[in-house]
Parts: structure tokens; sequence; C-alpha cells
């Protein structure tokens, strides 16, 4: 009987399915995630000149002009003496840091202008090859401009400060109290453009500008009471 026996195939086939928990389904992405690859994506070393030139100019009139104002407030007590030394150094300092961004970016800029020159003539392709570079060079005008308007906002925050304070120990206690919270909101404000630790950045202003303060204001005072 076992020779009479025939095979018949099965008809019932395996038919091969995907799994749909092995499929990749790409997901749509939405706006947070879009936004976060834009972010990780900029180049935030191309703020980098103007980024520098804002944040030092408002450093620097925080705590120039309100160190200059606690020298003198050190030995006179007059508010006029105050706000007049305020404002000249307010209009020194602007003038100064935006000429010195200028010369210093300028001179960045002939550098790197002469150094794409050398690469272009090098690789024989100039016309190809500049375009791309001269995006990334260094504007002077702009450092210059972001340096001294800086200077000059920042500044303001210890005139206005000591303008309507009579009592002169108050005066001075405000000058102090208004410089220091400008100078942490202006360190997160650079810390927030540059992508820089928040804490650290703020905190590094912070303590710089109270220890400029506090030594204009001691040897100042060391001055005035030698009777020089």
């Amino acid at each position: 009987m076992a020779a009479n026996q025939t095979y018949e195939p099965s008809t019932h086939l395996a038919v091969a399915r995907p799994n749909t928990s092995t499929i990749d389904i790409e997901r749509p992405k939405t706006i947070e995630e879009m936004n976060q690859e834009q972010d990780d994506q900029f180049d935030y070393s191309q703020r980098s000149q103007w980024l520098r030139a804002a944040v030092l100019g408002a450093n620097d009139d925080l705590v120039s002009t309100a160190s200059l104002m606690m020298g003198v407030g050190a030995v006179k007590e007059d508010v006029k003496f105050m706000i007049l030394t305020g404002f000249a150094g307010l209009i020194a300092g602007a003038c100064s840091m935006a000429i010195g961004e200028f010369v210093s970016v300028y001179s960045q800029l002939d550098i790197e202008v002469a150094q794409i020159k050398r690469d272009n003539l090098a690789r024989k392709n100039e016309e190809e090859n500049s375009d791309g570079e001269k995006e990334k060079l260094p504007n002077p005008f702009q450092a210059a401009g972001a340096s001294a308007i800086a200077f000059s906002i920042g500044a303001i925050v210890p005139i206005l400060a000591a303008a309507f304070i009579k009592d002169h120990k108050l005066r001075l206690g405000v000058v102090v109290v208004a410089t220091s919270l400008a100078l942490l909101v202006f360190g997160m404000l650079g810390a927030v453009l540059g992508k820089a630790p928040l804490l650290k950045s703020s905190l590094r202003v912070f303590v710089g500008g109270l220890i400029a303060m506090a030594i204009t204001f001691g040897l100042t005072k060391l001055v005035g009471m030698s009777g020089i």
C-alpha cells in the first residue's frame, strides 16, 4: 500500500506578510522639533563679533560709569558731581569702545581678506570660493555700532539710579544695586544669545563688577582722606 500512496502538495501556501511592528514609519516632525534642528545646525560663532562687542560694551559701561560715580561719591556728596561724572564717562567710554572695536575688527578683517586672497590664488579659483567666505568675514562697522550702543544704554542705569536720590549714602547704595542687577541681566543676555552656561556667565559679570566698584570707591576714599 505504501507504493500506491501519492504525494499531494498542500494548496495552503504560506504568504509572507510584513510585520507592521518592524516597519519604520516616519512620523511627521513637530514645529518644536524643526526649530530644535535649526538651533542645532546654527553656528553660534557667527554671532561672535557683534555679540562680543555688545556684551563687552554693556559690561564696560556699567562697571566703568558706576565705578567713576562711586569714586566721586566717595569724596563728594553733591549729586551734580556724580551725574556729571557719569555723563562724561558715558560719552568718553562710548567713543573709546566704538573706535577701539572698529580698529580691532578692521585689523582682523584685513588679515582674513589677505588670507582669502592667498588661498584663492593658490587654488586658481577665486570666483568660486570667495563668495561663501565673504559671508563669514567680520564687520567692523557692526562691531563698533553694537559696542557704542550697548555702552550708552548701560551707562544710563547708574546715572538714572543716582539722579533722583537726595540722600548721599542711599544714593551710593542704589547705584550699587541698580548696577548689579543690570550686570546680571547683561550677563544672562549674553549667555542666552551665545548658548553659554547661564549661571556661570551671569555670576562672572556680577562679581567682576562688584570688585571694580569696591576697589574704585576704596582707593578714592583713601586718596581723599589723605588730603592730596
